[in-house]
């Protein structure tokens, strides 16, 4: 492998494909930012008390509502700004947070700003 390569293994259908039905999504989560310098952990159902930790390995697919932009934690921790998401759009990804704010600005600066987003899983 060349220097500099990221090698991402990605867990794929095991065993008998047929037997594995394959759907969107499972269940759902919406996501409330709170109102200043914090995040939003993406949840599976019942979320935990005061959005304190990841519960859960694996991301979730985003629904956005409401247009802007979307700051977000993959799976392999990297942070990712989409600027610009239309009112509407699912993002295929595997999310595991939603940043709402860039809290190491003097004044905190709002990162997502996108509104009624829903985690899918």
């Amino acid at each position: 492998m060349a220097a500099g390569t990221t090698t991402i293994d990605i867990a794929g259908i095991e065993g008998n494909e047929a037997a594995q039905p394959r759907v969107f999504a499972h269940s759902a989560n919406a996501i409330t930012l709170p109102a200043q310098a914090a995040d939003a952990f993406v949840y599976t159902y019942p979320a935990p008390p005061d959005n304190t930790a990841v519960v859960m390995s694996r991301g979730a697919c985003i629904y956005v509502g409401g247009a802007g932009n979307i700051d977000v934690e993959l799976e392999s921790g990297d942070r990712v700004l989409f600027k610009g998401v239309t009112a509407g759009s699912f993002l295929p990804i595997l999310a595991t947070k939603i940043y709402g704010w860039d809290a190491t600005n003097p004044t905190p600066l709002k990162t997502t700003t996108a509104t009624d987003i829903i985690a899918l899983f």
